[in-house]
């Protein structure tokens, strides 16, 4: 299960991913799960905390940027699913850290023509942790 803090409470959520929306990384609440923040402090403690990171390139600049995205979102649901029971990943960015995709261009020369190379990443990285009960 992912959760993420919103307001005064922590939610389930799942990945929103969309290169098309002006959030790119973004997490669309599902209704599953949802405690206090007072509550959740109280009753679960972090053991663990890791930073996720994409890269992607390519010469379509939007088949890049969804790999960069895809990349992103593979590398939470691995997080989240080698989680133990009783564990539970918290996405931890919040409104002034939220993980964009930037893109660098480089040009490049391909049998005699000047072509772009799309390089796209997410910066700052998505941070979540796991969490356990007491």
């Amino acid at each position: 299960m992912i959760l993420k803090r919103y307001g005064n409470s922590y939610h389930s959520v799942e990945p929103n991913f969309n290169s098309a929306a002006m959030t790119e990384v973004g997490f669309r609440r599902d209704g599953e799960f949802s405690v206090s923040v007072e509550d959740f402090e109280a009753g679960y403690e972090r053991i663990s905390e890791s930073d996720l990171v994409a890269q992607a390139s390519g010469s379509v600049q939007s088949k890049a940027e969804d790999e960069v995205l895809a990349n992103l979102e593979g590398s939470l649901m691995a997080a989240a699913q080698g989680i133990e029971p009783g564990q539970i990943l918290v996405v931890l960015n919040g409104r002034d850290d939220q993980p964009k995709t930037r893109e660098r261009r480089q040009s490049v020369v391909v049998d005699g023509e000047s072509r772009y190379q799309f390089r796209w990443s997410v910066d700052p990285p998505l941070r979540v942790a796991v969490f356990r009960q007491r």
